[in-house]
């Protein structure tokens, strides 16, 4: 009888916080799907007011071919997929290269790289340092200023050190063996045994390098070489200010109504990503995990 009691209560508290969490995604989900909609929204629709959730009464790209049609977005466009990818691509060449040599016992200054990747997580040196710094490099108005200052970081470096310690010491000793280097090692055989890991922080670093904003408002002059993220803040923000019509075509000369037009650049924003990160979600909560936990 107790037993039975404790189960009714378990199911109980269970749907209870079914109910709570499925209230708390549909309020996350609502603000994506109002978004859709108004991008989706017909201009007459929109301006009588009649606006409602998807399906919506009559729906139009105009918007869409509008962003889509203007320099300024195509500039941005570019200048972002340039960061993503030469910039995901250099963190892990980068980060997984450390991460591995820093494993091995034998490397000098072993310990030294690790305090000074362990300080760097610790202490930041601020935001005139870095500035000063890129600056002196000659990186300022540079696509270069995005991505080099963040080559890697102390945490990913600890988390696939971490992972790389958890893999049997004999597949090394083998391949040595076998006539390989560090260096054949790492590819041929570290490399794709660390493809969940891998994947999972080409995840991290692709969705950072693609939002990227403060780096490119901080460093990025020149519109024409504006990150995405840098143009959707001006067309969100100030759609109808001069800098904005001048520089990036986003100006109330446009026959739609802001808000489509505003709805419509941050779809297109946050479409690639959100294409990505299914296909690379069973690799991301596996790679998280193998490189937290050591066997």
């Amino acid at each position: 009888m107790i037993r039975s009691k404790t189960t009714a209560v378990s199911k109980a508290a269970d749907a209870f916080i079914y109910i709570i969490l499925i209230a708390v995604a549909l309020t996350m989900l609502f603000p994506f799907v109002y978004i859709l909609a108004v991008s989706f929204t017909d201009e007459s629709v929109y301006v009588s007011g009649e606006l409602v959730l998807l399906p919506p009464p009559k729906w139009s790209l105009d918007a869409y071919r509008y962003v889509l049609s203007t320099d300024s977005f195509f500039h941005s466009f570019r200048s972002t997929a340039f960061i993503t990818i030469v910039g995901t691509v250099l963190n892990l060449l980068f980060t997984t290269t450390f991460a591995y040599a820093v494993t091995k016992q034998e490397l000098p200054g072993r310990r030294f790289l690790l305090l000074m990747a362990l300080f760097t997580m610790l202490f930041s040196v601020g935001i005139v340092p870095n500035y000063l710094l890129v600056k002196e490099l000659g990186l300022i108005n540079s696509l270069w200023a995005l991505i080099l200052p963040g080559l890697t970081g102390a945490w990913s470096i600890f988390v696939l050190k971490s992972f790389f310690q958890s893999l049997p010491p004999s597949l090394e000793d083998s391949a040595q063996i076998d006539g390989c280097n560090d260096i054949q090692v790492f590819v041929r055989i570290i490399f794709p045994l660390s493809l969940p890991a891998i994947a999972a922080f080409s995840l991290f670093f692709a969705v950072g390098l693609w939002n990227t904003y403060f780096s490119g408002l901080l460093y990025i002059r020149d519109v024409t070489k504006w990150p995405l993220q840098v143009l959707l803040q001006q067309i969100v923000l100030e759609p109808n200010s001069s800098m904005v019509g001048d520089a990036t075509q986003f100006d109330s000369e446009a026959k739609l109504p802001p808000e489509t037009i505003k709805m419509a650049a941050l779809m297109i924003v946050m479409l690639p990503i959100l294409l990505v990160y299914p296909l690379l979600q069973k690799y991301f909560t596996k790679g998280v995990l193998l490189g937290s936990v050591k066997g």
